[in-house]
């Protein structure tokens, strides 16, 4: 795509803002788009399941009037952010392409100018991994550099290698989804999900509140053999394999009682609830609480061999939302990159490629080494997004003593 005047930025402030371009159709059915976000075609076909995957809308109009705009239903193909038509629009058409808007999947219209949030927006502070492995192969690769000669699929591994590390504890990698638990008390771990970072319920005010990690609670058993009746043998099918059945101990997490676990019950539960913390029916025992588990938040646990998130039954029918981690590599080499970091995972690749080969000169790699551990660092203080008011902001408690 060519870059006008060598510059980063490829449209114009009335494609970023209503995700639109417009043309005048010349007759030829070529229609070559500008956008900073790349076109992404499934079908022109509206009755197929491949139209939703297209990222855009095609839309005409004869006079570029309100109201006069159609979505083109016609057979077209995307190559390299150019749309081509099978069959030419008619001269002095006017053609708009409007990109997909992120309110529920639907496409934005107002006659083709453009509606809510896109994927372009703010994408200015990233660059896919591919623009990085281009960079690194035409400044760090050739005559009189330190590596003369590299296969693409060598520095395509390795970037892919620093992405990975650099997300899990350097990179803003962290996603979040905003979810409903059901009554089955379990979500579906997200598809590029690596770890979790937070888990919290969204109240009438849209204040969050952190709900708190079962572990030390329940456990989701990875294996459920079913057993026999005589000596609790698993039992095996005809090949050979156990039997596996419900978890009983997922079952009965799910019909608990939170309150006897929080301490938040009422005057009626009381004499249950102390009986079955402290063994007896006692009154003026409940000193014995243990304060992790005095919170009416809720808890979750991750069920590794359902690929779910379980939660207590006091969260039915809450708002949560769900932070995770991804390593950054759900979609290729147009995974996005921070350019704060952009240079860090330079460093990683130059140091990984030398640093696998035979007869390179120790003091070199070990330079690079502390060049990357440097740049990585560099990386993390700037992505840290630490700004001096905030924290001014917060320390702003006269009465309170800093202790040194």
């Amino acid at each position: 795509m060519p870059i006008p005047n060598g510059g980063l930025i490829t449209e114009t402030n009335a494609q970023y803002y209503a995700g639109s371009q417009r043309f005048l159709s010349d007759g030829t059915g070529r229609f070559v788009t500008t956008f900073n976000t790349d076109l992404i075609f499934g079908s022109s076909d509206s009755e197929t399941v491949d139209y939703a995957l297209n990222n855009f809308v095609l839309y005409t109009s004869p006079n570029n009037t309100p109201g006069s705009f159609s979505a083109y239903l016609l057979d077209f193909t995307v190559e390299d952010n150019t749309i081509i038509t099978t069959v030419p629009i008619p001269t002095n058409t006017y053609v708009a392409v409007q990109l997909k808007a992120m309110n529920g999947g639907s496409y934005g219209n107002r006659e083709a100018r453009g509606t809510a949030v896109q994927e372009n927006y703010g994408g200015y502070s990233y660059t896919s991994l591919n623009n990085v492995i281009d960079g690194f192969i035409a400044t760090y690769v050739g005559e009189h550099k330190l590596i003369p000669d590299v296969k693409r699929t060598d520095v395509i591994f390795h970037a892919k290698r620093g992405l990975q590390e650099f997300n899990y504890d350097t990179l803003k990698s962290i996603k979040s989804q905003e979810l409903t638990i059901p009554v089955s008390l379990s979500v579906i771990i997200p598809q590029d999900y690596v770890n979790y970072v937070s888990l919290n319920y969204i109240d009438s005010m849209g204040v969050k509140h952190k709900i708190y990690p079962a572990n030390n609670l329940t456990i989701a058993p990875y294996e459920v053999p079913l057993q026999d009746e005589e000596g609790g043998n698993p039992i095996q099918d005809n090949f050979g394999d156990n039997l596996e059945g419900s978890s009983q101990t997922l079952e009965l997490w799910r019909a608990a009682n939170d309150n006897f676990l929080s301490g938040n019950i009422s005057a009626a539960e009381y004499s249950d609830y102390a009986g079955w913390l402290t063994g007896n029916l006692g009154f003026g025992e409940r000193y014995g609480n243990n304060p992790q588990y005095s919170q009416r938040n809720g808890w979750f646990n991750v069920n590794e061999r359902d690929g779910t998130i379980s939660f207590s039954s006091n969260l039915i029918d809450r708002r949560i939302v769900l932070e995770y981690i991804s390593d950054g590599l759900a979609y290729a080499l147009d995974s996005r990159i921070p350019k704060m970091a952009e240079d860090a995972l330079y460093a990683h690749i130059l140091y990984s490629i030398l640093a696998s080969r035979i007869n390179q000169p120790e003091y070199i790699i070990q330079r690079l080494k502390r060049d990357r551990s440097a740049k990585l660092r560099n990386a993390k203080i700037r992505l840290s997004n630490v700004k001096l008011d905030e924290i001014v902001q917060v320390m702003r408690g006269k009465s309170k003593w800093i202790k040194s």
